[in-house]
């Protein structure tokens, strides 16, 4: 059986996230007391026929000394029979802050400190149990609720794929993907941006991919992310990793960074692993 539990910073997702694993058939449970854990993962042993994914929602409401305890518990539920997950979801400060002041909700923390930023502060320090052992992070500072929803369709729908392999293109202008396991700068080739031709299009267009294949630089840095990625990707699988993201970034996120991040994917789609493909620039 597998069990996600959702967790990280207030306003950074969670609740879009349990409603849509909700959709894609999980049986989803918010705000689940961390000592109830096991409590609960014995209990839905006995209806195995019935309800085969589970999501958990754990927030900062739970007690500190709970929280810490969090790890353990998952290997009590793994020693059980479960498959679990930790899905943490993350933004900058400014961004939530930004979110809270536009829906005018109320911090969880804001009665025990004196003003917003403090709040999430605190919170992301009391968090960093589940924050440091997550298998899958997702930064929410550029990603709006639709994206997000999609973002997790892609990464959770139900398959028998052992490892879910994601490949984004951004821009360094708009910050690094914090939530990457492996960053590669395309900044050192051939600049499309450069041709005024080629300004509007992107990695996508046959004129971009003609202009970035007709350089060596180009072919080259190709085969060796390419190679790089083909030993150590099976690293992390026989580690059981099943979550693994590959950002690729040039200086706008619409050129380089596309052609590559699409050249990729096409390469690691061979039908053992689910392959996903995000421009985070959507441009």
């Amino acid at each position: 059986m597998k069990l996600v539990i959702v967790t990280g910073l207030s306003g950074a997702g969670k609740s879009t996230a349990l409603d849509t694993l909700e959709d894609l058939g999980f049986y989803c449970i918010d705000n689940l007391p961390v000592p109830l854990l096991t409590a609960l993962g014995s209990e839905l042993l006995k209806l195995r026929g019935r309800n085969r994914h589970i999501a958990v929602g754990i927030d900062v409401r739970s007690e500190p000394q709970n929280l810490r305890q969090t790890p353990r518990l998952i290997e009590e539920l793994g020693a059980m029979g479960y498959d679990c997950k930790i899905l943490f979801l993350e933004a900058d400060d400014d961004v939530l802050i930004k979110r809270f002041s536009e829906t005018r909700r109320k911090h969880p923390l804001s009665d025990t400190t004196g003003t917003l930023a403090e709040a999430i502060r605190l919170e992301r320090n009391l968090l960093t149990p589940l924050s440091d052992h997550a298998d899958l992070r997702i930064d929410t500072r550029n990603t709006h609720v639709h994206q997000l929803r999609r973002l997790l369709r892609e990464r959770f729908t139900l398959s028998a794929h052992s490892l879910s392999l994601q490949f984004q293109s951004f821009g360094f202008k708009h910050g690094v993907p914090t939530d990457a396991d492996f960053v590669f700068d395309m900044r050192c080739l051939p600049n499309p941006h450069w041709q005024p031709e080629l300004r509007p299009l992107t990695g996508r267009d046959a004129q971009v991919i003609d202009y970035l294949e007709s350089s060596e630089m180009v072919e080259r840095m190709k085969q060796d992310v390419a190679a790089f990625l083909d030993n150590w990707i099976k690293v992390f699988e026989e580690e059981g990793r099943s979550y693994l993201t590959v950002a690729l970034g040039c200086t706008g996120g619409r050129h380089r960074s596309v052609y590559m991040a699409e050249f990729l994917s096409r390469h690691f789609d061979d039908g053992e692993r689910m392959v996903t493909l995000r421009h985070r620039e959507e441009p």
